[in-house]
């Protein structure tokens, strides 16, 4: 297998402050959010290929890097960020007041406890798992940047270390936070999760 290297970036601050944005929030990225993706990159751009979610706080980033570069981009419905069901859109601060049981139960059991009418973990990981390897098909010896979310990058480094998803939700993926891995003739390799700067 020739080798694949995968940065994964998570999208920067959206508009609309802290809140659980699933695949039913698509708000923008704001200026902060901007910046902290084009610090978190810098001015190179080694990739060979773009990978976006379609979600506006992914694609336009993604867009507008790939037309800078001059890279070609796909965007994958797959790669849509996890549905948080009835906590869609809710402030974190406001759903730990209002529903302090719910809250704590939650990330104590991300997979039991889930909001009423949220995407089960088992199909956020089938489909992001499915697409990522659908991707390392596409492009061996490829070098490839995948502008996703918090959710899929879990599930993902989840995937790739075996790690049972109720242990998700203790990896941290700041804001434009980075993850590298290194695909090679014996298997991945995760080279660093959460990094600040490529």
């Amino acid at each position: 297998m020739s080798e694949i290297l995968v940065d994964l970036i998570r999208h920067g601050e959206p508009l609309g402050g802290a809140r659980y944005r699933g695949n039913g929030t698509d708000d923008p990225l704001s200026p902060v959010g901007w910046s902290q993706m084009s610090d978190a990159l810098g001015a190179a751009a080694p990739w060979d290929q773009v990978i976006s979610s379609p979600m506006s706080r992914c694609r336009v980033f993604a867009g507008d890097l790939a037309g800078r570069h001059g890279l070609p981009l796909v965007v994958d419905p797959s790669l849509i960020e996890v549905g948080m069901g009835a906590w869609e859109g809710r402030a974190r601060s406001a759903v730990a007041e209002e529903e302090p049981e719910r809250f704590a139960a939650f990330y104590r059991d991300p997979v039991a406890e889930r909001p009423a009418g949220a995407e089960p973990l088992e199909g956020l990981l089938e489909r992001v798992s499915d697409a990522y390897a659908r991707h390392l098909a596409a492009y061996p010896g490829r070098r490839l940047l995948i502008v996703c979310h918090a959710g899929v990058m879990r599930a993902l480094v989840g995937h790739l270390l075996g790690a049972d998803a109720r242990r998700w939700y203790r990896i941290r993926i700041d804001y434009a936070g980075l993850v590298r891995v290194r695909h090679g003739r014996l298997g991945p390799s995760i080279e660093w999760v959460n990094a600040r700067r490529l």
